[in-house]
């Protein structure tokens, strides 16, 4: 029987209880829920633990620069810190945003405690070069860039096409043979698209999946009902799943409705195993997770 996105979505939303109950139970080995947002989760069968709530530095960004970037020098890498401080160590970062050397400087101090996501960028525009070196060369400036010696975690960024297994396969080898040498962790595709959605569920190269997803299929690449069962089969798979978009990049700011809501689907089983949200000053961060730590820590107490 197909279901209709208003059942559907209110079967998620109401009932929060079970929903998370369940959802915290798929991921073995995780510390309590007592952590509240800055727990510590595991990205699928990576073993890189690493915090609930991570920060993303890509909002609206583009020619490696970004709403952070925007920000300035100072501003912005004291809002790193400030993530650090509060327990977030999942920094997600991309060769478009151009943030690589903003974070590393934050947390240069702290580098073994913290998780580096980053992504490279193989498509047409986006960055100010015509050239698209290989991923090892890439990878290797990344390095440099955030002054680390192994990245955690390297994704192939905006994927929209079924095919994209194919077509990039070449990067996908070079990126194998990087893991296979220590110098990245884990890899895997930021998604743009349900096809390519779909192809990244079924592929066993993909480690981590970067998916848009919340409640309302804002900023999504499309409606819920028809994301949630693709993560899902992605996650009983064994892949990390980092939510993006949670606040519809930004659009729900000022909806405190929708922001519960979309931290209770993200909090679904299967959804996400870490939520990645582009937070632009320290009262975000706090108001996310004071959210969390409401509607999901009292559930597990229950």
């Amino acid at each position: 029987m197909q279901l209709s996105r208003r059942r559907f979505l209110k079967a998620t939303l109401a009932g929060a209880g079970s929903v998370l109950v369940a959802g915290c139970q798929t991921r073995a080995g995780d510390a309590p829920l007592t952590g509240g947002p800055y727990r510590t989760v595991t990205l699928g069968r990576t073993g890189i633990r690493t915090s609930l709530v991570g920060i993303g530095t890509g909002m609206r960004g583009g020619k490696r620069q970004s709403d952070h970037t925007r920000l300035g020098r100072e501003r912005f890498e004291n809002l790193i810190r400030a993530c650090y401080r509060r327990g977030i160590r999942l920094f997600d970062m991309a060769d478009l945003y151009g943030t690589h050397p903003f974070v590393g400087r934050a947390l240069k101090d702290v580098r073994d405690q913290v998780t580096y996501v980053s992504k490279i960028w193989v498509r047409p525009g986006g960055i100010p070069e015509k050239e698209r070196p290989d991923a090892d060369v890439v990878v290797d400036r990344f390095r440099k860039e955030l002054d680390t010696d192994v990245i955690d975690l390297v994704q192939i960024h905006c994927m929209t096409k079924p095919d994209w297994t194919d077509t990039q396969r070449r990067q996908m080898d070079i990126l194998e043979k990087l893991k296979s040498k220590g110098v990245i962790r884990a890899h895997g595709v930021s998604i743009h698209a349900v096809p390519a959605l779909r192809a990244a569920a079924e592929d066993p190269w993909v480690d981590v999946i970067h998916a848009r997803t919340n409640a309302y299929g804002v900023k999504m690449d499309g409606p819920p009902e028809e994301v949630a069962p693709i993560l899902a089969k992605a996650a009983a798979g064994g892949k990390g799943i980092l939510g993006m978009k949670l606040i519809g990049e930004g659009k729900f700011r000022t909806d405190d409705e929708k922001k519960d809501g979309s931290i209770r689907w993200a909090m679904g089983p299967g959804h996400a195993s870490a939520m990645v949200v582009g937070f632009l000053s320290e009262a975000e961060i706090d108001d996310f997770a004071a959210r969390v730590t409401r509607l999901v820590q009292p559930v597990a107490a229950s």
